[in-house]
């Protein structure tokens, strides 16, 4: 039985990640972590989210509980995700990241770890969009230099990164499989006399609007056709049930740092 600690968990991902975790085989919850502050620090984690009793307390101190963990889950912000990658570096614990928004430096900081923790480390644990990075590498490929590049991401309006880093991603498995470098050719704003839309851009545009979970949308224009790429969020369990998978996978693993194309297989497909 795999042991879990979520981070977050207070919050709407952690929140259904605490809830599914239940459901799930293989996996039982350990712990419970929330921000200094929290309302629901000292409370039983069940009680807070409405699921009855478990007898975990949610705490406000990662390195305090991690021991008793096999594997930590974390949908938090960038930094503290940073700060509890070095605590599961410390302590030999296996981590699932699914923040966005990470600098480069932080970045660069993972992969200086990347030999003494296991991480699976992604912008979007949903199964269905780590199948739809593949499929547009290949589309991509195939397609080549005669169709335009768009993708147009829409979420929450209390969405604080953007894009979104699944609409950095789809952006750059199609740059790679193009042989652009996506920090030349990206373009995520227009206005006024642009001119003539280049071949090479490759344009990313971002919506913020009510309760919107995510949607993403990639098109490749031609001359007399185009084909568009659709995935749409009805609700955060496809990104918590996603994560639970990595976190059974990763458990098992040699130190690294990867992502949902190796958990599911994809990295070699």
């Amino acid at each position: 039985m795999i042991r879990a600690i979520v981070t977050g968990a207070g919050g709407r991902m952690g929140g259904r990640i605490v809830t599914l975790i239940a459901d799930t085989d293989g996996i039982e919850l350990a712990g419970a972590v929330e921000r200094k502050g929290h309302p629901l620090i000292g409370k039983d984690v069940g009680e807070g989210l409405g699921l009855g009793r478990t007898g975990i307390l949610i705490g406000d101190d990662l390195a305090g509980c991690i021991e008793r963990g096999d594997v930590v889950i974390d949908f938090t912000s960038h930094e503290v995700s940073a700060a509890h990658l070095e605590i599961a570096a410390a302590k030999g614990r296996a981590i699932v990241i699914g923040s966005t928004g990470f600098t480069p430096e932080e970045l660069k900081r993972a992969e200086e770890l990347a030999g003494k923790v296991r991480c699976v480390l992604a912008p979007n644990m949903s199964i269905g969009v780590n199948c739809l990075f593949k499929v547009l590498a290949d589309v991509a490929g195939i397609l080549g230099e005669d169709y335009d590049v768009e993708i147009v991401e829409a979420h929450h309006h209390m969405k604080k990164d953007a894009p979104s880093g699944t609409a950095l991603r789809m952006a750059k498995v199609i740059a790679e499989s193009l042989g652009r470098d996506l920090d030349k050719v990206g373009v995520y704003s227009r206005k006024g006399m642009i001119g003539e839309r280049t071949k090479q851009e490759i344009g990313i545009q971002t919506l913020r609007a009510g309760d919107i979970v995510g949607e993403h949308t990639v098109i490749f224009g031609g001359m007399g056709e185009r084909l568009e790429f659709i995935h749409r969020a009805h609700s955060r369990d496809n990104f918590a049930s996603g994560a639970i998978r990595a976190a059974l996978w990763v458990v098992g693993r040699v130190n690294g740092i990867y992502d949902m194309q190796d958990v599911l297989g994809l990295s070699q497909a």
